[in-house]
């Protein structure tokens, strides 16, 4: 049985980590074995760069190259790994995060990313992708009453509103593969959704 490559994707505060689990299960329930993973991170190596990027002030620039250098670790590591395996991979974001926060939030061109996505995994794409939306003033409300916030979290909303703007554009460009979910609903809505999208899967 092939691999299948699941992203989840959205603003902070969306809420996607809320079904992970709820994902996991789903697949395990057909008899597929299920690897979850998160970006940054996913690596011992993508963790230490992990911390360094949600935590240390750094150039926009700087900021995508360290993103993708973990992603690289990421996918020759983990999920190549484990796709020819024939698992279910789930990952807490991947490529289209850079797109919304490097060049969305951030201001970088896409043409600069688009070069580090085709070296970094060219020959992947997730097979699906999950994008919870979610209005900026409910994303902030839920980060309020979360943990300590990390370097993104503490943006202004104008950055997580283009942070928001540029995945629905991505959501417009790829419509076969990303699936927006309305994240403002309550959770038993929200799965209810997640169960019909995954249903040809």
């Amino acid at each position: 049985m092939r691999g299948l490559f699941i992203t989840l994707e959205g603003v902070d505060g969306a809420g996607k980590s809320s079904h992970v689990e709820w994902l996991a299960a789903h697949f395990r329930s057909l008899g597929r074995s299920v690897l979850f993973t998160r970006e940054p991170g996913g690596t011992p190596l993508g963790e230490k760069l992990r911390d360094i990027v949600l935590h240390d002030a750094m150039h926009p620039e700087t900021e995508a190259l360290i993103m993708f250098a973990a992603r690289r670790e990421h996918v020759e590591q983990v999920i190549h790994p484990a796709l020819a395996r024939g698992e279910v991979v789930i990952s807490d974001r991947f490529t289209d995060a850079s797109f919304a926060y490097q060049c969305g939030g951030r201001g970088l061109p896409e043409a600069r990313l688009e070069i580090l996505e085709n070296w970094v995994h060219g020959d992947l794409q997730p097979d699906l992708t999950l994008l919870f939306d979610v209005p900026g003033e409910i994303a902030q409300a839920r980060l309020a009453a979360a943990r300590e916030p990390d370097r993104f979290e503490r943006e202004r909303m104008d950055f997580h509103s283009r942070v928001r703007e540029a995945y629905l554009r991505r959501a417009m460009r790829y419509p076969n593969r990303i699936r927006v979910i309305d994240g403002s609903r309550t959770l038993d809505e929200v799965r209810a959704q997640l169960a019909v999208t995954l249903e040809p899967w």
